[in-house]
């Protein structure tokens, strides 16, 4: 008796875990700058680094926002907050935000935006 429960316990632990592994290496990330904000849509265009092609990513309520000044949830509110900041970027001169997005089925779960850190003035 005390084996086959020692075998069934073994079985389960080996598949959660490989559950959790598989389960996370089906999202997909995506590095790359982020040029405009579809707020009805709710919709991300974003410039991938290495093939400078552009992709379209949606969003949902869920989707988290990560930035310096912490997370939270990507609403409609915070996707104008976001619109405002790719605009005011660009109007800077750059071409967008540096982003990474975290999706799966181009459904972002995740966004977070990678600041580059100031050069020290010498």
């Amino acid at each position: 008796m005390q084996n086959r429960r020692g075998f069934m316990l073994t079985m389960i632990t080996g598949f959660v875990a490989l559950a959790m592994i598989v389960g996370s290496v089906i999202a997909d990330e995506l590095l790359g700058v982020l040029t405009k904000v579809d707020v009805e849509g709710k919709k991300l265009t974003i410039v991938e680094k290495e093939s400078d092609k552009e992709v379209v990513v949606k969003t949902t309520d869920e989707t988290e926002w990560i930035s310096k000044k912490g997370d939270r949830k990507l609403d409609s509110e915070n996707l104008e907050k976001l619109d405002n900041f790719v605009k005011k970027v660009q109007d800077a001169g750059k071409k967008g935000l540096n982003i990474k997005v975290t999706h799966e089925k181009k459904v972002a779960s995740k966004i977070e935006i990678k600041f580059q850190k100031k050069k020290s003035a010498e």
